[in-house]
């Protein structure tokens, strides 16, 4: 798994790249918590439940079928969002699938159980250049200082230049940018 430093980033990124026009900040809020929802499956650990159970660390709540529940929340709860139920569900579905996409590039643990309950398979994409995250107890380690060193370079830079770049388009556009018929 990457950090819970690291899972609400790419959220982040996009929220801010779009700007709150398009993202609303609390869907941009929720967005960043529901990045972050499907470690809450760690719990299963204090239930006894194992790691390679479906119910496990990566089991359902890494799940292509969680996060379209978590969009089908979101789809029913979207005045709150401040937004409309299509923008909700889709922005939550990929919030909370983004978490998934994280942790299958990363280099250790078991995979991710995309297609639970239709395949019990736990999957990780071809390219795994980020190093998995030691649970908290080996956090605070020198093992711990390479997992945020590996999700710097591989998920905070380019969300930081996708932020930045969003920023900088929508600046320009505000700068430069005139409606039809607008005098300069």
């Amino acid at each position: 798994m990457t950090t819970l430093i690291t899972h609400p980033l790419p959220v982040l990124a996009v929220g801010l790249a779009l700007g709150r026009r398009i993202i609303p900040p609390r869907l941009l809020i929720a967005g960043l918590i529901f990045a972050c929802v499907p470690d809450a499956d760690v719990l299963a650990f204090k239930l006894g439940i194992a790691y390679a159970d479906a119910f496990g660390h990566r089991g359902f709540s890494h799940s292509l079928l969680f996060a379209s529940l978590c969009g089908l929340f979101a789809a029913v709860i979207f005045r709150g969002l401040q937004c409309g139920p299509a923008k909700a569900a889709l922005f939550i579905f990929f919030a909370t699938f983004s978490h998934s996409l994280l942790d299958a590039l990363t280099d250790g643990g078991l995979g991710v159980a995309w297609l639970w309950p239709w395949d019990l398979e736990r999957y990780f994409l071809p390219w795994r250049p980020i190093e998995v995250s030691p649970f908290i107890a080996g956090f605070v380690s020198r093992r711990g200082l390479d997992v945020l060193q590996s999700e710097a370079l591989w998920v905070w830079l380019p969300c930081g230049a996708l932020a930045i770049s969003g920023l900088a388009v929508r600046g320009l556009v505000t700068k430069y940018g005139k409606k039809a018929g607008e005098r300069p």
